[in-house]
């Protein structure tokens, strides 16, 4: 079912999205070389604590996870690109790294992502990665402004495709974007391609996370042995943007911006 929040809704889920990208900057800071997996997901996971807000992820079992996921952020390296399950890992120089976070706080969710080079470019690979998450973040952009109201899904899921394949990239719609509300993956879906003018109307008072993300030199993706990890189908690098917006009579709010 979609819900429409009213003015007073989208006002009380302003902290779920300065919570949520207030953990993403502090993450992000930590992510240096030589950092663990599991050392970034204690950073969120104390911060959830300390701020008495709830992890969309630890008890997260829907039908594409192979148990609950039990951790409260997502790290993607390299090859993987979503769901990635944080692991004893240490950062290496140049990987390349995708940090999901959704929390709740006071009953309403936020999600947002972003993707960055941990330390020093990989010799050979700076151009390309740059290029890679430059490409999800104007997406993203692109996506965001044509949330409009009065327009539709579809023009979301055309702003973001049209960017994509500028760059050369393909796509794949397994995944995208989702309503947000009391939880954290609800209708309407939004896919990362797709023709304007169709699909679910852009009312007032809609929330939804868009989320672009694209692999190097494929759109075909598997699962990894820990159940969870998404990685490219030919090894090549993914990155992965996202934020948490509400549709107003003014244009899109984005309730994550990390400024």
């Amino acid at each position: 079912m979609i819900e429409l929040r009213t003015p007073r809704e989208i006002e009380e889920m302003r902290p779920a999205g300065r919570f949520v990208a207030d953990v993403l900057l502090a993450v992000r800071a930590a992510a240096g070389t030589g950092a663990n997996l599991l050392e970034l997901d204690e950073i969120a996971h104390k911060m959830i604590r300390d701020r008495g807000a709830e992890s969309c992820y630890i008890d997260y079992h829907p039908s594409f996870g192979a148990m609950p996921f039990g951790k409260t952020i997502c790290t993607s390296v390299n090859d993987g690109v979503l769901h990635g399950l944080p692991f004893d890992y240490r950062l290496k120089d140049g990987d390349l790294l995708s940090i999901d976070f959704a929390a709740s706080v006071n009953g309403w969710v936020s999600d947002s992502a972003l993707s960055f080079v941990v330390g020093t470019p990989a010799p050979g690979r700076a151009e390309a990665d740059a290029k890679l998450i430059r490409t999800t973040e104007l997406a993203l952009d692109a996506g965001i402004a044509a949330a409009q109201p009065g327009k539709k899904v579809g023009d979301i899921s055309a702003a973001i495709a049209e960017v994509a394949h500028a760059a050369g990239y393909s796509i794949n719609t397994d995944f995208g974007g989702h309503g947000v509300g009391r939880t954290m993956h609800g209708d309407p879906h939004v896919p990362n391609d797709g023709r304007a003018g169709r699909g679910f109307p852009l009312k007032p008072g809609l929330v939804i996370a868009v989320e672009p993300w694209f692999l190097e030199t494929t759109d075909e993706i598997y699962t990894d042995a820990d159940g969870w990890t998404l990685r490219s189908a030919d090894g090549s690098r993914g990155a992965h943007s996202e934020h948490t917006i509400a549709i107003t009579e003014d244009g899109p709010l984005i309730l994550t911006a990390r400024d």
